[in-house]
């Protein structure tokens, strides 16, 4: 499956391929149109280079294209709905199926990816996660659903501020670690001995 096809999965959108009948009776009732009109339209406006050509199908031949043969819907309405997906980044991205590494790394275009430490397992050496490559050229890995890290396109980490939670600080300005797992406090009684203390028997 192409990058295109998984991501028209992902989204639920149903993909017409360009062998069946249906894409190839339509692009070809629109190739014909085209080949048969535009060129003569070009020579009658005495049009002969591309930026011309090109000037003319934006200003007058695409509306005009439109107008005379577009038609209306039989129905109201709109076809389109709302995306359940909410990790469209993620679905928007080259996808790239990858074996990660004995030292918790995973290779990708000459470059060692580290995974980032993770709670749930002390290591995914042996594992399958999948390197994402963004539209703005970053690079993430997941395993599942989860996410593995989030680096440049030169392999550098990107430190996810916002996952981050923020830190009460105190009045001395010494920022107190929560921590993992939370301590039992429990709080200390006094206790009632029957013994004397030290003082107590001295006297």
């Amino acid at each position: 499956m192409t990058q295109l096809g998984r991501a028209l999965r992902d989204l639920g959108v149903q993909r017409i391929p360009a062998y069946s009948p249906q894409a190839r009776g339509r692009s070809e009732r629109s190739f014909a149109t085209w080949q048969a009109r535009l060129p003569q339209e070009l020579r009658f406006k005495a049009i002969r280079t591309v930026a011309d050509a090109n000037g003319f199908l934006r200003e007058h031949s695409i509306a005009e294209f439109n107008s005379r043969f577009q038609t209306p819907p039989a129905q109201r309405g709109t076809a389109f709905t709302a995306c359940p997906r909410r990790d469209l980044d993620l679905i928007f991205s080259l996808q790239f199926e990858r074996t990660v590494n004995r030292d918790n790394t995973v290779s990708f275009q000459n470059l060692a990816l580290q995974i980032d430490q993770v709670r749930w397992r002390g290591t995914l050496a042996g594992c399958n996660a999948v390197v994402h490559q963004h539209l703005d050229g970053t690079l993430s890995m997941t395993h599942g659903p989860r996410r593995l890290g989030h680096s440049t396109s030169q392999g550098t980490p990107i430190l996810q501020t916002a996952a981050k939670q923020a830190v009460e600080k105190p009045l001395r300005g010494k920022v107190q670690k929560p921590a993992f797992p939370p301590r039992l406090e429990i709080p200390q009684t006094a206790r009632h001995s029957h013994f004397p203390t030290a003082s107590a028997s001295a006297t």
